[in-house]
């Protein structure tokens, strides 16, 4: 990823592969200050490249103890910077400059209570000596010997240094997770870190990425042409506006109908940019291409990288059609560029492929232009509104680019399309009704390749299950399955069953991401 113009006071964050690396991420900017991720083995390169003013070390699933974990370039130690560490990152810190870390007899797992015994500048205005505060823990190993220059300034029964300080360095580390939701203060301590030992303002706003993005666009696009992915989703939406902004006339969006939309959707997108925004289009109807292209495939993996190959394959022929196209726009956001890209460098931990990532065949001979690839969701909303969007179109719900490929498990036809369209449109419709849309991260149904015996009428049925899916969350990194009112569910049921002719049964997925997805493939 390219630093951006406009980010000269930033946050390194360097990730040692904790699952919940992301928040740190969220935290930072929620304090108004740009954050960026990088594995511990690019860090140093991240780091040369950024200029950040200040790094926060990530928890890990690592033990300090083994022969090769993870380790803080040196370029960063020496940097003489602000350094925070979290959890893996406290311990890799003492085991760098002296002090001790041994394994954990039973370690600390959830809520804890930690005990402020001393003063440090992490603490100013928020914590002061004996107070208690809760706080989340999760680690085995812990430091046991501080290295020279620290001192411990909070203590929890599992961890005699939960917080150290070194503040003549500017190093500050806690055993336990300030990130998440759990630890009510936490956001607070790091916003601590960043304003006030790092020194930042906190003035990164939509409306400073706005004006220095769209320097960025004209700079890297100059005189030639763009196409752009229109979804007709948020991000791809508030992408070619954006775009469109910097360059006018020189962007052409391409609708790539691939079938796999909700009720109503095609038409929407065509009106909308087409006749509302003026924006020249390019509308291509693919369904019997990608129809055709997923008979008999099953897997979820396998259905990703067909649409997003053939995504890319209807760009290259357009590109053809219009000429002269040197760049292709995306609504790539942060969260797809942190997915996929496996921690490890091998293919056994990625989460799942995201279609609009990893850059195009060599043989388009076209450049990405991917203006939102350093947002997460609700960042992007907000430059939507920054734009000038409405608060009906940016507040829409996440629909993935795949469409609802990834929404029928097992073979997708186009009867089952059909049939979770109407679905899905009922679904939606209630929750609408009900004044709930708004409170929802994300809702949608899903078709499921099981069939259940029903009696309707006087008659057997042998039709499919609907799962029905809703979700809150802030970033779509973590989810919570929504609790509807007692009435809502058996009315949505109802309506399906009754209305929609090849589900006689329906379920709610009360799963929270981890351990499931928000999508089901």
């Amino acid at each position: 990823m390219t630093q951006a113009s406009h980010n000269p006071d930033s946050i390194l964050i360097v990730d040692f592969g904790s699952q919940v690396t992301q928040l740190i991420a969220r935290r930072v900017r929620e304090a108004g200050v740009y954050s960026e991720i990088a594995p511990f083995q690019s860090a140093e390169a991240a780091f040369e490249r950024m200029q950040p003013r200040g790094i926060i070390l990530s928890g890990s699933p690592a033990s300090v103890l083994d022969a090769d974990s993870p380790r803080v370039p040196q370029v960063i130690l020496d940097s003489g910077l602000p350094i925070l560490g979290i959890c893996y990152g406290q311990q890799v810190l003492m085991a760098q400059l002296g002090g001790i870390v041994t394994l954990g007899d039973s370690g600390e797992f959830g809520h804890a209570v930690i005990e402020v015994s001393d003063r440090c500048s992490l603490f100013d205005g928020l914590w002061t000596e004996g107070e208690s505060h809760q706080v989340w823990m999760s680690h085995g190993d812990k430091v046991t010997a501080l290295a020279p220059g620290f001192r411990p300034v909070a203590a929890s029964p599992g961890a005699p240094f939960a917080v150290i300080a070194d503040d003549d360095r500017r190093y500050y580390a806690m055993q336990f997770h300030p990130e998440v939701v759990h630890t009510p203060d936490g956001a607070k301590l790091i916003c601590n870190f960043v304003r006030h030992v790092c020194g930042l303002n906190g003035d990164w706003t939509m409306a400073g990425f706005r004006a220095a993005k769209i320097e960025e666009i004209r700079k890297q696009v100059g005189t030639g042409r763009v196409i752009c992915g229109l979804s007709g989703g948020v991000d791809s939406s508030v992408a070619a506006v954006l775009i469109h902004e910097a360059i006018g006339d020189q962007l052409t969006c391409v609708f790539v109908d691939h079938g796999l939309l909700r009720a109503g959707e095609a038409d929407q997108v065509v009106g909308l940019f087409r006749n509302h925004y003026n924006i020249p289009l390019v509308h291509v109807n693919a369904e019997a291409l990608f129809m055709n292209g997923l008979t008999g495939v099953t897997d979820p993996e396998a259905k990703r990288k067909f649409i997003g190959a053939t995504f890319i394959d209807v760009f290259e022929a357009e590109a053809k059609k219009i000429g002269g196209a040197a760049f292709l726009a995306q609504g790539t956001l942060y969260p797809d560029v942190i997915e996929s890209v496996s921690f490890t460098g091998g293919p056994s931990v990625t989460i799942k492929s995201h279609h609009n990532v990893g850059g195009l065949p060599e043989r388009m001979n076209m450049k990405l232009v991917e203006p939102l690839r350093e947002l997460f969701k609700d960042e992007v909303r907000a430059l939507g509104r920054e734009l000038g969007l409405t608060d009906a179109f940016v507040g829409r719900h996440p629909f993935p680019g795949p469409g609802l490929a990834i929404r029928i498990p097992g073979e997708v036809t186009r009867e089952r399309c059909d049939i979770l369209r109407k679905a899905d449109a009922i679904y939606l419709e209630e929750i609408r009704n009900a004044g709930l849309y708004d409170a929802i991260w994300q809702a949608f149904a899903v078709l499921l390749p099981v069939r259940t015996v029903g009696v309707m009428g006087d008659g057997r049925t042998y039709d499919f299950v609907l799962a029905l899916r809703a979700v809150t969350s802030t970033d779509g990194m973590t989810a919570a399955a929504y609790q509807f009112p007692g009435d809502f569910l058996p009315r949505v049921a109802t309506r399906i069953v009754n209305e929609v002719k090849g589900i006689n049964r329906v379920t709610y997925d009360y799963t929270s991401k981890p351990p499931g997805t928000i999508e089901w493939e």
